[in-house]
C-alpha cells in the first residue's frame, strides 16, 4: 500500500473518530447516538457486520442496533445463537472491558460460550461507575491478520471511552433533571393540595402541570353526566366554552373517558377506537395541534396496592370522574422525560382533583363551612360586633314581618282617547288606493266642520274584479232582456189572434219577472261595490302608523282591521296591560273592598314617559275577561281606568303615551310586599309537587 493511500485511510479514520466524538458530547437518546456510532465504526475498520447489546431493566441484553448481523448466520442458526449468547453473557460478567475472539472458537458441550461464526470478533464493555450499559460488538473480515487485530482492538477501547463518556453525561444530566424535577415536584404538590376548593384546584392543576411537564397546553375535563366539560386550561383566566376548540377538546376527552384507555397522539391515529380516531381528528383539524396526551383521571382508593387484599375484598376501581390533556402545538415528538412528567402530574392530578371533588359534593358544604368559621365571630374581640350585626338581622326580620307596605301591582300601559274606532274591510279585494296617512284628520257623514261636503272623507279604495265583472254582466243582461221584452211585445200585439196574443203576454210576463230579479242583482251589486270605498264613520285623526306599506296593494278580507280612527282631543283612558299571575292579588282586594262597599273604587297611580316626575291617580272602570298572549311581555288582561283630573295632564299628552302604572291593593306586611313574587315561584315549583 503506497504511503499516499495510507495517509488517506488515516485521515479518514480520524474524521470518523472526531464525529464519534462529537456525537459522544450531544445530547440525542442512545437510539440516536448507536446509530451514528456503529455505521462509523464499521466504516473505520472495514467490518463486515455489527451490533450493539443494551441491558434492559430485567437484566437481560436486547439488540439495541445491528449491521449486517445477518452476514454472521446467527439469526439462521438457533444453536450459534445460543452459544454467542452465553458468550455475550460471558463478556458481560467479565472484568475484560476490551477484547477479541478467533472465528470458530469456543469450547465444547452444550453450554459452551464461544465465537459460532467465521468472522474474528471485537467486543468493548460500556459501562459507568454506577452500572454496565451494554456490549459492542463488530465481526472483521476473516482474511483480517492479527497484527491488524491489535489495532482494531485498541480502536475498540477508544471507541468504548467515547460511549462511556456519553452514557456518563446523560447520566449526570439524568441527575440534574432529577434534582431539578424533585423541586419542581414538592412546588407542584404543595400548590396543588393546598386547597380542597373544586374551582381553585382545577386551575391550579392545570397551570402547575404544565410549567412541570414543560409543555404548551394543559386542560382539565370534568365528567358532567354522560359528557365531559372543560373546566380549566393553564393560561387562560376563563374558559370560553362555547368556543368551538373547547366543544371538540369537551368532545375528545368524553370518548376517552369511555374508553377508560389514555392514549398518545403524535399524528397516526391507526390503533386508536374509532370514536376517539373521529374525535381526535376533529379537533387536531381545528386547533391544528401536533401532540396530544389524554388521560383518565379515576379516584385512588386507600387501600390500592395493598398486597394483603384478596380476589373477594379487592374494590373495583371506580370510573374515571374527568380527564387531563397535554398538548404541544408546534412539537410532535414525545420524549421519555417527558412521558414520566406526565405519569407523576397525572397520579397527583387524580388525587387532588378527586379530593376536591369530594369536599365539593358534600351535601350542603357552603353552610357547614360557614358555621365552622363561626366561631371566629364569638371570640372576646369580635363579640360586640358579632351581636350588633345579630340585632340589625333581627330588626331587619321583625320589620320584614310586622311593618305594613303599600302593596301595588306594577305594569305598562298607554294614554289612549276614549272615543276611537276600528275601520274594517267589508268587501273582499285588493288595496288600489290609500288615501289617508298617520296623523291626517278625517271627517265622518254629515260632518259640518268638512270642507268637502256632507260626504263622510274617503280612506281607502278597494278593487275586485269578480265583483266588477259580475256588475257588468248583470248590466248586460238587463239590456238583453230589455230587447227582448220590446220585441216580444211588438210582436205580441201584432197577432191577429187570440191564443198568440196570450202566448204572447205570457212570455212578457215571464221576462218582467227576470227583469225584475236582475235589477235586484244590479242593487246589491251597487252597494257591494260602494262598500270597496272605505269612509271614515266618525270624525278624528288618523292613529295607524304607515299605512302605505301595510296595505298598499295588499289583499284584504272581510273583517280584517284596517286602521283606527280617534279622537285625540276628546276624553283619554288608561289601557293597561297586568301580567296574568299579578291579577290574583287584584281580584282577591277587589273582592274584599267590595264586601263592605259595592262600589269601593280600585285606585290607579302612574307616571306618563314624558314628564316621570309627577304622579296622576286613576279609577279602574274595566276589566276584561280574557287573557291575552302579548309576545315579549308574556300573558296579560287588560285592565281600563279613567283619570281622576283629565286637566292636570303634561299639555304635551299625545294618544298612545306610555306609561307605568300600580295598581294599589292594600297594604300587606314589608316581607310580602318585597317577596311575594319569589313566595308564589315556589309554590307554583316546588311546593306544589309536595301538597
Amino acid at each position: 500500500m503506497s504511503q499516499n493511500v495510507m495517509e488517506q485511510t488515516k485521515q479518514r479514520i480520524r474524521m470518523l473518530v472526531f464525529e464519534i466524538t462529537q456525537f459522544a458530547k450531544s445530547d440525542i437518546p442512545p437510539e440516536e447516538f448507536h446509530a451514528e456510532l456503529l455505521p462509523r465504526m464499521i466504516q473505520a475498520v472495514s467490518a463486515e457486520a455489527g451490533a450493539i447489546w443494551t441491558k434492559n431493566d430485567g437484566g437481560q441484553l436486547e439488540l439495541g442496533y445491528q449491521i449486517n448481523i445477518v452476514k454472521t448466520g446467527l439469526p439462521q442458526s438457533e444453536e450459534a445463537n445460543r452459544e454467542h449468547s452465553r458468550l455475550l453473557y460471558k463478556i458481560l460478567r467479565g472484568e475484560e472491558v476490551v477484547g477479541s475472539f478467533l472465528p470458530n472458537s469456543g469450547g465444547e458441550g452444550e453450554d459452551a460460550a464461544g465465537n459460532p461464526t467465521p468472522f474474528p470478533i471485537i467486543f468493548g464493555l460500556i459501562r459507568t461507575e454506577l452500572e454496565v450499559i451494554g456490549i459492542i460488538e463488530l465481526f472483521q473480515r476473516a482474511e483480517t491478520a492479527p497484527s491488524a487485530m491489535t489495532g482494531f482492538v485498541r480502536f475498540m477501547g477508544q471507541m468504548v471511552s467515547q460511549a462511556d463518556s456519553f452514557y456518563k453525561d446523560r447520566q449526570l444530566r439524568n441527575f440534574n433533571d432529577r434534582q431539578s424535577l424533585w423541586t419542581q415536584l414538592e412546588d407542584f404538590t404543595r400548590n396543588i393540595h393546598k386547597t380542597l376548593d373544586l374551582k381553585e384546584t382545577e386551575y391550579t392543576v392545570a397551570n402547575e402541570s404544565r410549567r412541570l411537564i414543560q409543555c404548551d397546553r394543559v386542560s382539565l375535563a370534568i365528567k358532567r353526566g354522560s359528557k365531559c366539560r372543560v373546566e380549566a386550561v393553564s393560561g387562560q383566566d376563563i374558559v370560553d366554552k362555547r368556543s368551538n376548540a373547547v366543544v371538540l377538546l369537551g368532545k375528545l376527552a368524553t370518548a376517552v373517558v369511555k374508553a377508560n384507555e389514555a392514549i398518545y397522539y403524535t399524528g397516526d391515529t391507526t390503533n386508536f377506537a374509532p370514536q376517539v380516531e373521529s374525535a381526535i381528528e376533529e379537533y387536531v383539524d381545528e386547533s391544528h395541534t401536533k401532540m396530544i396526551s389524554v388521560f383518565p383521571l379515576t379516584r385512588k382508593n386507600i387501600n390500592e396496592g395493598d398486597s394483603e387484599q384478596t380476589e373477594e375484598n379487592k374494590l373495583l376501581p371506580e370510573p374515571p370522574f374527568g380527564a387531563i390533556i397535554i398538548e404541544q402545538i408546534e412539537d410532535s415528538r414525545l420524549p421519555d422525560r417527558m412521558k414520566k412528567r406526565i405519569e407523576i402530574v397525572v397520579d397527583h392530578a387524580c388525587t387532588a382533583v378527586g379530593n376536591a371533588l369530594d369536599h365539593h359534593n358534600v351535601f350542603l358544604m357552603p353552610l357547614w363551612s360557614a358555621i365552622g368559621k363561626s366561631k371566629v365571630l364569638t371570640t372576646a374581640r369580635m363579640l360586640p360586633k358579632t351581636i350588633s350585626v345579630t340585632l340589625g338581622i333581627l330588626g331587619v326580620i321583625a320589620a320584614l314581618i310586622f311593618v305594613p307596605w303599600n302593596f301595588n301591582m306594577h305594569c305598562k300601559g298607554t294614554l289612549e282617547p276614549e272615543s276611537r274606532r276600528n275601520i274594517f274591510a267589508r268587501e273582499e279585494g285588493k288595496v288600489d288606493q290609500v288615501l289617508v296617512h298617520h296623523g291626517d284628520t278625517v271627517y265622518g257623514p254629515n260632518d259640518p266642520n268638512n270642507p268637502n261636503g256632507p260626504e263622510a272623507t274617503l280612506l281607502v279604495r278597494l278593487t275586485n274584479n269578480q265583483l266588477e265583472a259580475d256588475y257588468q254582466k248583470v248590466q248586460g243582461d238587463l239590456g238583453e232582456v230589455a230587447k227582448q221584452i220590446a220585441a216580444t211585445s211588438e210582436v205580441a200585439f201584432s197577432k191577429e189572434r187570440n191564443d198568440e196574443r196570450v202566448q204572447g203576454a205570457g212570455e212578457l210576463e215571464q221576462l218582467a219577472v227576470r227583469k225584475r230579479s236582475l235589477e235586484i242583482q244590479r242593487d246589491i251589486l251597487q252597494e257591494r261595490l260602494k262598500e270597496l270605498e272605505i269612509r271614515a264613520p266618525i270624525s278624528g285623526t288618523v292613529m295607524t302608523f304607515d299605512l302605505d306599506n301595510k296595505l298598499q296593494s295588499r289583499p284584504v278580507q272581510p273583517g280584517q282591521i284596517l286602521m283606527e280612527i280617534a279622537e285625540p282631543t276628546g276624553r283619554q283612558i288608561l289601557e293597561l296591560d297586568m301580567p296574568e299571575k299579578k291579577m290574583g292579588h287584584i281580584d282577591d282586594y277587589m273582592r274584599k273592598i267590595r264586601e263592605k262597599d259595592p262600589e269601593a273604587p280600585l285606585k290607579v297611580n302612574f307616571v306618563m314617559t314624558v314628564d316621570s316626575t309627577r304622579t296622576f291617580t286613576g279609577t279602574v272602570i274595566e276589566e276584561h275577561d280574557r287573557a291575552e298572549n302579548r309576545g315579549e311581555d308574556g300573558t296579560t288582561v287588560q285592565l281600563k281606568a279613567s283619570i281622576d283630573d283629565p286637566d292636570s295632564l303634561p299639555q304635551s299628552k299625545r294618544a298612545g303615551a306610555s306609561v307605568a302604572a300600580k295598581v294599589y291593593c292594600g297594604k300587606r306586611a314589608l316581607g310580602y310586599v318585597l317577596f311575594n313574587e319569589a313566595v308564589a315561584y315556589l309554590e307554583k315549583t316546588v311546593f306544589f309537587w309536595f301538597k
